[in-house]
């Protein structure tokens, strides 16, 4: 199946290497980035985005457990809509996850890194 002369299975390479990029991306921003003269935003977002990778890495772990993102046995699985969203809808989810509630990781992060840099408030 191709979608506007991209073919399926170029599609899914294509996702799954976002997927990849998004931990490389993140990877090099900690990194790369001296923190111990970041303003409290720029932390306290740094951890946001990691808190919200490790809630993707997370949810697709979960999702490899349960049947309703799979597709028919009989059918193609790159013919089924669901497949060439799912990571995006779950990169969503966790980033959501994160701004809405979290798991307090982000906070508890930001603490820790004010304390190792000896940012005051």
């Amino acid at each position: 199946m191709e979608l506007g002369g991209i073919s399926s299975a170029a599609y899914a390479d294509y996702i799954k290497d976002q997927s990849t990029t998004a931990g490389s991306q993140l990877k090099e921003a900690i990194s790369g980035t001296d923190y111990s003269q970041a303003s409290d935003d720029e932390l306290l977002e740094a951890c946001k985005q990691f808190e919200s990778y490790f809630l993707e890495q997370v949810f697709k772990e979960m999702q490899k457990t349960v049947d309703c993102f799979k597709s028919d046995e009989d059918s193609d699985p790159n013919d089924n809509l669901v497949d060439y969203f799912q990571d995006s809808s779950i990169q969503k989810l966790a980033a959501t996850s994160t701004e809405m509630q979290g798991l307090g990781l982000a906070q508890m992060l930001y603490e820790q890194m004010k304390r190792n840099y000896n940012i005051e408030t």
